[in-house]
């Protein structure tokens, strides 16, 4: 299984639970993580027989180490409870973390955490499975900063942009992608609660991913999205077609000349301070400890196995 831990989540690949084809093809995409999805993309009607293949695919399939996750439906739902129960139930040693989608509150997460301690005991799991818990309306705004302290198995926050548009009542032509009212705003129409999300995230030590894009076909515009999402610090972006992991990934993964220009700022800085200086200046301009703490986000970004698909 991965070690989540010390894993990246460039990208995030999602694949509908009513298409086995699909879900056969993320398994070898070059996505950090796949998740199977029980919410949007499949019918109320076929939501119950979809977590069939959400246990089969977790049993059979080879992920290699791409993270293995599962979004499960909204508490407001009537599925939920059982999405938890039977696919855990039926393949939890193989789930790295359930994604929740709609948390309006930090009271969401715990009754996931609950849920799933009380599954892992009755099953006899030894491995703690996680959450990720998606932002993705007006209360999971407002209670950002709770949810992201909310439970030990927190380990990423989403930014769902859809939802939050309709949330809001944010006119939106389609999801995550630019049109008429993002040029009419004077500004990045979705900055406070991206914001919120990563400042959550960093707060308490956890992931912040980035919603998805809808025009797959659109690389220019999903690398612009991406490189946006990367500008305010998220860690990755989630995908709905795999052409568009090569752009995620490569956007949210340092070049070698980014690299090798941290590096020689921590040598320059680890120079100063053995001789006694706290700031020095090097490439012409002043470096200290903040300048430090940047330059090792940038390594650890870049280490070769968060590189490696």
């Amino acid at each position: 299984m991965p070690d989540t831990a010390n894993r990246s989540e460039r990208s995030m690949l999602f694949v509908p639970a009513v298409r086995w084809p699909m879900i056969e093809k993320a398994a070898g995409s070059l996505a950090d993580a796949v998740c199977i999805d029980l919410e949007d993309s499949v019918p109320p009607g076929e939501k119950a027989g979809a977590r069939a293949n959400v246990i089969r695919a977790f049993q059979e399939v080879d992920f290699g180490r791409r993270l293995r996750m599962f979004r499960m439906n909204g508490l407001d739902t009537p599925f939920a409870y059982r999405d938890l129960i039977e696919v855990i139930e039926g393949a939890g040693a193989n789930i790295d973390l359930v994604v929740l989608p709609k948390a309006s509150s930090p009271g969401d997460v715990a009754f996931v955490d609950t849920l799933l301690t009380q599954i892992e005991a009755a099953t006899g799991l030894a491995r703690r499975i996680g959450i990720e818990a998606q932002i993705e309306n007006a209360a999971g705004f407002l209670y950002a900063r709770e949810i992201a302290s909310a439970s030990p198995r927190l380990e990423g926050l989403i930014f769902g942009p859809g939802d939050y548009a309709a949330s809001m009542q944010m006119p939106a032509a389609h999801i995550g992608e630019f049109d008429e009212n993002d040029r009419l705003y004077p500004g990045h129409r979705w900055h406070s609660v991206m914001h919120m999300i990563v400042a959550a995230a960093r707060a308490n030590g956890l992931r912040a991913i980035d919603g998805p894009f809808a025009a797959h076909q659109d690389a220019e515009g999903l690398e612009r999205a991406a490189r946006i999402a990367l500008a305010m610090g998220f860690d990755g972006k989630q995908c709905i077609h795999p052409a568009q992991l090569p752009v995620v990934n490569a956007v949210f993964t340092p070049s070698r000349a980014e690299a090798e220009r941290a590096e020689e700022t921590v040598r320059a800085y680890e120079q100063a301070a053995a001789a006694g200086h706290g700031a020095v200046t090097h490439d012409g301009r002043m470096i200290d400890a903040a300048n430090l703490r940047m330059a090792r986000v940038v390594l650890e970004r870049y280490r070769p196995g968060r590189r490696d698909s």
